[in-house]
């Protein structure tokens, strides 16, 4: 056998070995997926006027998420990367710079310190951030049983959920990207009895959706809870669609012009292709078609 053939051979070898060990580890991985999506149920999918490539966000849903956030998520959570001016901005909820410095005003601002040294209390002004319902995590950690609420502003893009085989490799290629949103408002709807057998630690609520089903917030809405002036239906389903479109906003407020961006870069590189594609026919037939490199030449006229 000659060299060349060993390392043929070896190569040969290798790569098989490299295709197994690829091969279990993908396997592996669907398995754990697998076992990941039956331990807690998978969230039911919503249909959301921002998914898609060309979805916006509905300023009416926006402008009741926003209402319920006020009203009831507030209490515990904090807003701190998002701003009163944000609420009039383009692509958002729609309030005017008057609504959203009324919004502000109502709110009471630590800022100082005075000419004393001291920090005092003022009303918000629009260009200050939604302030926090505890001074620090210490005093919300005493206030709500050593439970620590989580921030929301990037909530709906931090949170997410395992879809189980193959969804998640269907998603890959559909771009499916609205699985926060899903996880919210599934959450806010998740809230049951244990089942048989299930006990719970103290100050723990069954949630069927949440990973490992005992979740520490109380359950926060109620059909009724919250009055809508537009008609839409009070219910727990229709609250938590409109705060996770809310806090998908808060979380990503220029979804909007990214997506118009997205489109027209899209149709500019498209005609732009079609333009190099014709300028290369172009140029390439006149050197391809030149009467002079179609003549037949003795060899000895080539250059080297």
């Amino acid at each position: 056998m000659t060299l060349d053939r060993k390392k043929t051979l070896h190569y040969e070898k290798f790569c098989r070995l490299v295709l197994a060990f690829a091969l279990a580890v993908g396997l592996t991985g669907l398995a754990l997926r697998a076992a990941s999506a039956q331990d807690a149920e998978a969230p039911p999918r919503q249909h959301w006027s921002f998914a898609g490539p060309f979805g916006t966000y509905d300023t009416a849903q926006l402008q009741r998420g926003f209402k319920i956030y006020k009203e009831v998520c507030s209490n515990c959570h904090s807003l701190k990367l998002i701003a009163f001016r944000n609420l009039a901005d383009p692509g958002g909820p729609a309030f005017s710079e008057l609504q959203a410095s009324t919004i502000a005003s109502g709110y009471q601002i630590t800022d100082g310190p005075n000419d004393q040294g001291q920090m005092f209390q003022r009303p918000g002004r629009i260009a200050d951030t939604f302030p926090p319902p505890f001074p620090n995590d210490q005093a919300a950690r005493a206030a709500l049983g050593g439970a620590l609420p989580p921030d929301m502003s990037v909530l709906a893009k931090a949170r997410s959920y395992e879809a189980g085989f193959p969804w998640f490799i269907i998603d890959a290629f559909t771009q499916y990207q609205e699985d926060g949103p899903d996880y919210i408002h599934a959450i806010l709807n998740g809230y049951t009895d244990p089942p048989k057998g299930v006990t719970l630690a103290p100050g723990a609520q069954y949630n069927k959706y949440f990973p490992g089903h005992a979740i520490g917030m109380p359950k926060p809405l109620s059909d009724g809870q919250v009055e809508y002036t537009d008609g839409t239906p009070a219910t727990v389903d229709q609250y938590g669609r409109d705060v996770a479109a809310f806090l998908m906003w808060a979380a990503e407020p220029t979804l909007d012009a990214r997506k118009r961006l997205g489109f027209q870069v899209m149709l500019f590189l498209i005609v732009f292709t079609g333009l190099l594609y014709f300028t290369k026919k172009k140029v390439w037939h006149a050197v391809l078609h030149d009467p002079d490199l179609e003549k037949p030449r003795a060899p000895t006229e080539y250059q080297h």
